[in-house]
């Protein structure tokens, strides 16, 4: 009796290490499954795009430094396989090598109209394409590869890209960060902006003063949002709006912003300006440079948010502590670490290149 009693145990035991075995065999076996299932998202085009379950390589074809500062954002920006377009390769652009060294020996896969070279696109293997060009994407599919079509119109819409960018690099929670972060920013620059009286809100100019353009819509709303009244909001119809000195005197902005730090050495030198009250008080500003200028589409722009307010209103805001900030940023969602002279840098509108191409 007692016997029995014994073996009963012990086949219990052996029954259990044999289903150990059995059940860690299987799970082996879902482990290797997991290397050949696929995933299906769906991209601000409403395409299902089937994507593995890892990704390690991505290309971004068309505007590269704006779709670069978005894989930034979730920290992913060394599985970038491609080089930046030719008019970025060069020093104004050198914070995106910072961000991703792997992006200087990386090859060009684009021309000059940002349009894609496929075959040389192919040896690289992506295992996505980001694009902001629907054409393009269909392209880049028809040649078998993922593509993944990102959209930016309104200013806002950088909280569902980084989310979808997130979702397809497996960085949702960062993504979700980003966005958390973003809100924040605008709601906290918001709050303080409301208490500032209209007439008090400086009129601001954001200028590419060679062309003679206010481009980029987008900066409509930041200057705004961060207590500023844009000028060339009330005359723009599109991206771009052209005008002649004679709008420059009848808009007679408080503020202006340039492109570049060569752009505020060639207002300030023109006598054509003097008169132009931001020029007369030296309120010539060129916009921060880091991963992207600034003042564009880049998903620095809660960073504009802080640098316009705290340059527009500097009593108001003087209790930000703006390179902390630029630091912290950087830190979190680039996984870059940069010095005080690094964010000084940045924040003089980037390094000198002369005869560059914007």
């Amino acid at each position: 009796m007692k016997k029995k009693q014994l073996g009963l145990p012990l086949l219990i035991i052996v029954l259990l290490v044999i289903s150990c075995i059995f059940v860690a065999g299987c799970g082996k076996d879902k482990e290797v499954d997991k290397t050949t299932t696929t995933r299906t998202i769906v991209d601000m085009a409403g395409r299902e795009v089937t994507l593995p379950p890892e990704i390690n390589s991505v290309a971004t074809i068309g505007p590269g430094p704006v779709l670069n500062s978005l894989v930034f954002a979730v920290g992913e920006g060394d599985k970038i396989v491609n080089g930046l377009p030719e008019f970025a390769r060069n020093e104004r652009w050198k914070y995106q090598y910072k961000f991703a060294p792997n992006l200087a020996n990386q090859p060009v896969v684009q021309n000059n109209n940002y349009q894609p070279n496929v075959e040389e696109l192919m040896k690289l293997k992506p295992d996505v394409v980001f694009t902001m060009d629907e054409q393009m994407a269909a392209a880049v599919a028809n040649a078998n590869m993922n593509a993944v079509f990102l959209s930016w119109t309104e200013p806002e819409d950088v909280k569902q890209t980084i989310n979808l960018v997130g979702k397809v690099l497996n960085k949702e929670e960062l993504a979700s960060e980003y966005v958390k972060y973003f809100d924040t920013t605008v709601a906290t620059i918001g709050k303080t902006v409301s208490t500032i009286p209209e007439e008090k809100r400086p009129r601001i100019l954001y200028a590419n003063m060679a062309s003679m353009t206010a481009p980029h819509e987008i900066s409509d709303w930041w200057i705004e949002t961060a207590g500023g009244q844009s000028i060339a909001k009330v005359d723009r119809a599109g991206q771009n709006l052209a005008f002649s000195m004679e709008h420059l005197l009848k808009w007679d902005p408080e503020i202006i912003i340039v492109s570049t730090p060569q752009d505020v050495k060639l207002i300030n030198q023109d006598t054509r300006y003097q008169k132009i009250t931001a020029v007369a008080n030296k309120q010539v500003y060129p916009t921060p440079m880091g991963a992207h200028v600034w003042a564009h589409r880049t998903a620095e722009q809660p960073l504009t948010l802080m640098w316009a307010a705290k340059t527009f209103h500097p009593e108001v805001f003087k209790d930000l502590d703006l390179e902390q900030e630029i630091i912290d940023y950087y830190k979190k969602f680039y996984n870059k670490t940069l010095n005080k002279e690094q964010v000084k840098e940045i924040l003089s509108g980037g390094p000198e290149v002369s005869d560059q191409k914007k």
